[in-house]
């Protein structure tokens, strides 16, 4: 999951963003007028921008000034200071603006003269666009209307958005307890939208929403109430000697507008919203109709796959990695290995990963630790993958407790080295019992490096070209190279030493000497498989739920065929599916174009192929869709075959 990209907690999924170029993880109460002074992040006067189109560079300088001014926390997040006091606005009247700015600034950027532009001028103008023009299009769809579910919205945004702040200073605690203030306002606008939603009929499954009445509930409790440092959203105070000046009117903030107005919202969305939300489950059957979901897919994908196209090769994909794990079975110490086959073998198979305690941590710091020696390990051979690596550190962290029961294992929260803030890998350690060893590298080399953190810090990164490219986050590009990025573990570690593996043994019940690559162990290697075979498992499932009128049951049981996720994992998921349409089969589809070009780049080049430069390609441009991915791999591979001849 960086949805949301964030990656991050992936907040920028669309439907929690009007725009898509607004990541706004956290939307809130307040405009923020144009600012006297540029962002601190618009170089206005690098020597990059010479022999550019000084139009086209007014334009982008314009977009980046009006998504950090719409975006406040974003841009506090980037280490743009001027808007830190603020929260942006979520209502109905705000919305109608953004996409009329929106617009205009397409109008404005397809008047200029493309002939006379340079490369990256052309490129720079399709991406801002195709944005716009994305943005635009989505409007019809009214995606802010259905903006909560118990995995994203403001009852889990907000409690977390400290986490992504940087707290150097007095007046940054200072515009923190600010923020806390408008949260009522923030509460009223997203309201706004959903009552909005309700009066147009464009509701969505109830069943996205169990729990949100909970999560209100938790931020609203008596104790926090009675003592508001007990509260998530005291948690940058507590021991901070440069928050002390504003801790009181942070504590105030909490007890006189936070928690009463998560307790109205609360008590809304439980009594009047959730018992108007539909019973069906597939998008195609909201007011939008199939429309919506197939623009989804686009947006998601970038790509024009059709919802039966891409079914289709969710099902070529699940036969092909499902024939690689009954290999792999082979490979372990499982007793019954060779005398069940095929379906049999699988199922016996699963059902013992699922009940023998050793592939289980029994601490939640014990599963902390298991994942902060695969990263450390996986650091270490970075630079056999890739020429240029991000400045920008990670850690590991336990996700909150106030949204682990109903989040999926892991998420992604970006940094930023201009904020001064690291980026987190966020692991659940709820119900530990469903958080098996052997997925774990698979989920850290996602999630850290090389895949969700490397990409991200790297875009953010980027340098001589214009800081638009820093704020584009295609969730078919940022999540098919994590999924890429998760194979990658096979490429690294050359030392042969015994392979005792993380699953407890090898299949002889014996240490081996192997190539002790990262899935050297075959429990490992079958968690390999079984997350890309979860992937393909999403393109059967998405289409089906959302356009063959899947009900919730028939999905769960399809992954439960065919995965050996947790019970728990594959009903979280499937709500995930259900809530996110179309968002789950860009990992596969995004992952599919990455190989097929590394092997096309592999085939032209023979022997002058270089993985490291390959990688430093893919990456070198920030996150860009898949068809202006595939044109610039084909124009590298050209110009590489030029040089050697």
């Amino acid at each position: 999951m960086n949805q949301r990209i964030a990656a991050r907690v992936r907040w920028s999924l669309w439907a929690w963003s009007v725009l898509a170029t607004l990541p706004a993880p956290f939307s809130g109460a307040q405009a923020a007028p144009p600012p006297a002074e540029p962002s601190p992040l618009l170089d206005t006067h690098g020597a990059w921008r010479a022999g550019r189109s000084p139009a086209l560079l007014a334009i982008l300088d314009e977009h980046v000034e009006w998504v950090l001014r719409n975006s406040p926390v974003d841009a506090s997040q980037r280490g743009d200071n001027r808007y830190d006091a603020l929260l942006s606005d979520p209502g109905p009247a705000a919305t109608d603006r953004r996409v009329a700015e929106a617009a205009d600034r397409l109008e404005r950027l397809r008047a200029l003269d493309a002939s006379a532009m340079t490369e990256v001028d052309r490129l720079d103008a399709d991406l801002l666009a195709y944005e716009l023009g994305q943005s635009v299009a989505a409007a019809r769809f009214h995606p802010e209307q259905l903006a909560l579910d118990a995995k994203s919205g403001p009852q889990v945004g907000l409690p977390q958005m400290s986490d992504s702040l940087p707290f150097t200073t007095a007046q940054q605690y200072a515009d923190y307890a600010a923020r806390l203030e408008a949260i009522p306002a923030h509460l009223a606008g997203v309201t706004a939208q959903l009552r909005a939603g309700l009066a147009a009929g464009r509701v969505p499954p109830r069943i996205a929403l169990i729990g949100v009445p909970e999560q209100c509930s938790m931020l609203a409790s008596a104790d926090a109430k009675e003592t508001p440092s007990l509260s998530p959203f005291y948690k940058p105070f507590r021991g901070a000697p440069l928050g002390a000046a504003s801790a009181p009117r942070a504590r105030a903030a909490i007890a006189d507008k936070v928690i009463p107005a998560f307790r109205a919202f609360g008590t809304f969305i439980g009594d009047e919203y959730m018992p108007r939300c539909r019973e069906s489950v597939g998008y195609s059957d909201g007011i939008d109709g199939r429309a919506a979901y197939d623009f989804a897919l686009r947006r998601h994908t970038t790509t024009d796959l059709s919802a039966d196209q891409i079914h289709d090769i969710g099902l070529s994909e699940v036969a092909r990695i499902r024939a690689e794990m009954l290999a792999v079975i082979a490979r372990t110490d499982f007793t019954r290995r060779d005398e069940l086959k095929g379906d049999a073998l699988f199922h016996a198979f699963v059902a013992y990963l699922r009940t023998d305690k050793r592939f289980y941590y029994d601490t939640p710091e014990d599963l902390l630790t298991g994942y902060r020696e695969i990263c450390k390990r996986m650091d270490a051979e970075l630079p056999r993958l890739f020429g240029n690596l991000p400045r920008l550190s990670y850690g590991v962290r336990e996700l909150s407790p106030l949204v682990a029961p109903t989040a999926p294992t892991a998420y992604y929260y970006q940094g930023s080295m201009k904020a001064g803030v690291p980026a987190w890998f966020m692991a659940n350690t709820y119900r530990l019992d469903q958080r098996p060893k052997y997925e774990m590298t698979a989920l850290a080399l996602h999630e850290s490096v090389p895949g969700h953190h490397l990409q991200i810090a790297l875009s953010q990164e980027l340098e001589g070209q214009h800081p638009f490219r820093t704020f584009t986050n295609y969730t078919a590009f940022v999540e098919g190279w994590g999924l890429y990025a998760e194979r990658l573990g096979m490429e690294v570690g050359d030392s042969d030493i015994a392979d005792s593996g993380a699953g407890g043994s090898s299949a002889s019940g014996a240490a081996t000497h192997t190539r002790r690559n990262m899935y050297a162990d075959p429990y490992n290697d079958f968690g390999r498989l079984s997350y890309e075979i979860w992937r393909a498992c999403r393109l059967v499932v998405d289409t089906g739920i959302h356009a063959k009128g899947w009900p919730r049951d028939r999905a769960i049981a399809y992954m439960a065929e065919n995965t050996a996720l947790s019970p728990l994992n594959i009903e979280r998921e499937v709500d995930r599916y259900i809530a996110w349409p179309g968002q789950a089969c860009a990992y596969k589809i995004g992952q599919l174009k990455i190989s097929e070009l590394r092997a096309r780049a592999e085939n032209a080049l023979g022997d002058r192929f270089d993985r490291r430069a390959f990688h430093d390609a893919v990456l070198g441009s920030g996150s860009i869709p898949l068809p202006t991915l595939e044109a610039k791999i084909d124009r590298w591979i050209a110009a590489r075959r030029a040089t050697h001849h």
